[in-house]
């Protein structure tokens, strides 16, 4: 039910009923009340009763004063300021989501989980290519699988023949090689045969020692001529008379004041001779009946012979170039 009616209120009522408030309790308490017009009430069926047959609904305290403080309030601002708004989810949800993204936190159960997706999708396509081309395979003619087994083994036999050739090649190659090797091992090997002789390499080996005294300085160049050809007839292969090296073309002279010179180069007594060879050979050689052991002695000159297993003739001579002769021609 509502009521209807003149009323003396609205804004100019509650600005009357504040004024006291806002002058002072006195001005309050003197202030007349404001005399109200009974008013009707109007029922449903639109038809009005007197006020003073409406019987009026007992109200609290404290319903009272709830109602009217806000009617108070309304009175002393009318038009309040609108309250912000809610703020909307989506907004809200959105920065939510961008501060759990960035920045970004990556653990360590997160970077395998990714390398393994990773390689799964990895083996996956590859599986996936694979069934690809079977499938073709299976889709194709006759007439193609025959070609394409036709190519493949003839790339086989193409790849049999180029195996062939390289395995002879390495073949040929390491021959060459072993060969190369055994001709390197043979120059080698005859190079320093040619060295000794030559007496441009020391040589070892053994054989023996001759030392002879000649205090009277009987001892020619002849007579150590002599001893050299019988040792060079019994098998010597180097030798070295005190520090000169005896080559092919070693010589032999008389000093002009006295003693003996060899290759130009004067040598003193006691004479000994180093000779590389065979013992057993080179000593019966020289003690011989009228060889060169008897000779030296006749001539008041001593020869001493010491056997040894490992002799060793270090004496170099200088390679000379040969002036006059020449390769000749086979």
């Amino acid at each position: 039910m509502g009521t209807a009616g003149p009323r003396k209120g609205g804004r100019a009522g509650v600005e009357a009923a504040a004024r006291p408030l806002a002058e002072g309790p006195d001005a309050a308490a003197a202030a007349p009340e404001p005399e109200v017009a009974p008013a009707a009430v109007v029922t449903g069926d639109d038809t009005s009763v007197p006020a003073s047959e409406v019987r009026p609904t007992p109200i609290s305290e404290s319903e009272s004063q709830s109602a009217s403080e806000p009617q108070f309030e309304a009175a002393l601002d009318p038009e309040p300021e609108p309250e912000a708004g809610p703020v909307p989810a989506a907004v809200g949800g959105r920065k939510r989501l961008r501060a759990a993204m960035w920045p970004p936190r990556v653990s360590r159960g997160q970077l395998v989980v990714a390398l393994l997706l990773f390689s799964l999708g990895l083996a996956l396509a590859i599986q996936v290519r694979s069934t690809n081309d079977h499938d073709q395979l299976r889709g194709a003619r006759q007439e193609d699988l025959v070609r394409i087994l036709d190519e493949l083994d003839s790339r086989q036999q193409r790849l049999q023949q180029e195996k062939a050739q390289l395995e002879q090649s390495m073949a040929q190659l390491e021959n060459s090689s072993n060969q190369a090797k055994e001709a390197q091992e043979q120059t080698r090997k005859k190079s320093t045969e040619l060295g000794v002789l030559a007496g441009t390499v020391k040589a070892t080996g053994p054989g023996i020692v001759l030392t002879v005294d000649d205090p009277q300085g009987q001892v020619k160049a002849d007579m150590l001529l002599d001893t050299l050809q019988e040792l060079r007839a019994a098998g010597a292969e180097a030798i070295q008379i005190n520090d000169v090296r005896v080559v092919v073309n070693t010589f032999f002279t008389d000093a002009p004041g006295g003693g003996v010179q060899i290759d130009g180069k004067k040598v003193s007594q006691p004479y000994r001779f180093t000779v590389v060879g065979n013992p057993q050979d080179l000593t019966p050689a020289l003690n011989i009946p009228g060889g060169v052991v008897r000779t030296l002695e006749s001539h008041q000159a001593r020869a001493t012979i010491a056997e040894q297993q490992k002799i060793v003739v270090d004496a170099l001579t200088e390679l000379r170039t040969p002036q006059y002769a020449k390769p000749a021609a086979k």
